[in-house]
């Protein structure tokens, strides 16, 4: 089984205007049309098997239609991450109402969001998600539509990490984007999920096989980023590292189910 732990989708309505905003903003061309049914024909072509769809609440107020409109699309092949803002005053409430309704994690954007990752006012939130057992799926490193501020660099996710051992946490991006040399010093070896959707484009096959490999076998997850990858070219560049074959096998979908079914 293929598990892409990393995707983005939006409502058809929304999708036809924010895919080329966000093209326009990263310099970036989406590969799918950014719909429920674009992702779903691109897994068909990629032979994925499911997908985690990450939801991204750039305002308080959108927490109440995200959560419904992603509710509305779970399926068996779609797993949709809810999305909290930091600055809503019934964060810790939606949190709540995240576990209750059954989802399995959290999507959670330093820069869209406007936060650090160490911040004191993420100590509750951390701790919330974390008592429930959710997954949480942090944007970390760079991004390239921002100013190259260091939110949530590797030295940052170490100290949440450390805080909150108990805590799911994911650093996308094969550990934190455009960082990877600190990745390598600092990320590499720790038990901490890192997923490799985003990167793998930008390292050459011997940069990226050196951090994979020198990360525990369990804490890796492979994802695309779609649209801003394409899935089956995200795969095609996992397969010229050369992995060993259970090693693989754990990144395409091993370490994702059991992450997802861990309840």
């Amino acid at each position: 089984m293929i598990i892409d732990f990393h995707t983005h989708i939006f409502p058809d309505k929304v999708a036809a205007e924010a895919i080329p905003k966000l093209e326009k903003a990263g310099g970036i061309t989406a590969h799918t049309n950014g719909t429920r049914q674009g992702l779903l024909d691109s897994m068909t072509r990629a032979g994925v098997d499911k997908s985690v769809v990450c939801t991204i609440a750039t305002r308080p107020e959108q927490f109440e239609p995200i959560l419904n409109w992603a509710a509305k699309f779970a399926d068996e092949r779609l797993i949709p991450f809810a999305s909290v803002h930091p600055a809503a005053p019934d964060c810790l409430d939606q949190i709540d109402r995240i576990k209750k309704a059954g989802f399995k994690g959290i999507k959670m954007h330093p820069y869209y969001q406007d936060f650090y990752l160490d911040e004191p006012r993420l100590i509750p939130i951390y701790e919330r998600i974390s008592a429930h057992g959710l997954i949480l799926l942090l944007h970390t490193g760079f991004d390239l539509a921002f100013p190259q501020t260091r939110r949530a660099d590797p030295a940052r996710i170490v100290q949440v990490a450390e805080r909150f051992p108990e805590l799911k946490l994911v650093a996308s991006h094969l550990g934190a984007w455009r960082l990877w040399d600190e990745v390598r010093d600092i990320l590499c070896g720790r038990e901490i999920y890192m997923d490799i959707s985003f990167a793998l484009d930008f390292l050459s096959p011997a940069e990226a096989g050196n951090i994979i490999t020198s990360h525990p076998a369990d804490f890796l997850l492979f994802g695309s980023d779609s649209p801003w990858t394409d899935q089956r070219a995200t795969i095609d560049l996992l397969n010229r590292l050369g992995l060993e074959t259970e090693l693989q096998d754990k990144i395409l979908g091993g370490n994702a189910s059991r992450l997802l079914n861990d309840d």
